[in-house]
């Protein structure tokens, strides 16, 4: 489950820079970079390591 959460992750942190760099920044495009951070955080918190 958590290396799902890591992907999910990553994948969020690559659309967000597409979103960034290919458009210009909507309200969207920080949501999906905030999921990313938490999902990150959450999995770090939980201490499955890295």
């Amino acid at each position: 489950m958590s290396s799902l959460l890591y992907f999910i992750a990553v994948i969020l942190l690559i659309g967000w820079l597409i979103g960034v760099f290919a458009y210009s920044a909507t309200g969207l495009i920080h949501v999906l970079l905030v999921l990313a951070v938490i999902a990150v955080l959450f999995r770090l918190i939980s201490g499955r390591g890295v």
